[in-house]
């Protein structure tokens, strides 16, 4: 019993680690970009030795396209749970819902990925994103949904990315801007689920 605790205790101190070379890492990554930070960089911000990191990761790659899987799990969720629902109109407002609260959950590492779309795209990250999109694409537009309304459910999608991006810069209260941006996009579902229905 002693060694299973001490065993789970044990995991849970290297998952914190883990976590926190994250949570630097990405940091870091953000501050000066991901091709001038070193891991010599990282380690010294937390307060390791290079062989401490190197026990979790051995190189900055392993890092990020860690952190991209930690982001890809909410995602591959929400796909799953879209998959399994009927298409009402209930469920396509609750795709858009759940995938703001990832987004937000996300924030840091999905600026990240805004501001270094080179990386992104040689590291193969981005390849494995653009799935998810058409994923995520495929649960929200109804089958035979007309074009227009095909385009409102995917613009419903990247109007919360807008929301993410291009409105951080907007004055006002942070989250009277996230609501509004949700607002718009959960419209969008909504007028092309309601087009899907008309005759």
């Amino acid at each position: 019993m002693d060694v299973t605790m001490d065993g789970t205790r044990q995991q849970q101190r290297r998952g914190n680690t883990r976590q926190r070379i994250q949570d630097v890492a990405l940091e870091l990554f953000a501050e000066q970009g991901y091709e001038k930070t070193s891991l010599r960089e990282i380690a010294e911000r937390l307060d390791v030795t290079k062989a401490a990191l190197y026990y979790h990761f051995k190189t900055k790659e392993e890092i990020l396209v860690s952190l991209f899987e930690s982001l890809m799990r909410p995602m591959e969720e929400l796909i799953e749970w879209g998959r399994r629902q009927p298409h009402t109109l209930e469920t396509k407002q609750e795709i858009v819902r759940r995938y703001d609260q990832a987004l937000a959950d996300a924030a840091p590492l999905f600026r990240f990925m805004q501001e270094n779309q080179a990386t992104v795209r040689e590291l193969r990250i981005g390849d494995a994103f653009k799935d998810r999109m058409r994923g995520l694409r495929d649960i929200i537009i109804d089958p035979g949904a007309s074009m227009a309304d095909q385009v409102r459910c995917v613009s419903a999608i990247f109007t919360l990315h807008a929301g993410m991006f291009v409105m951080q810069d907007v004055e006002g209260d942070p989250e009277e801007r996230r609501k509004a941006v949700l607002e718009v996009a959960i419209d969008l579902v909504t007028q092309a689920h309601r087009g899907a229905r008309e005759p």
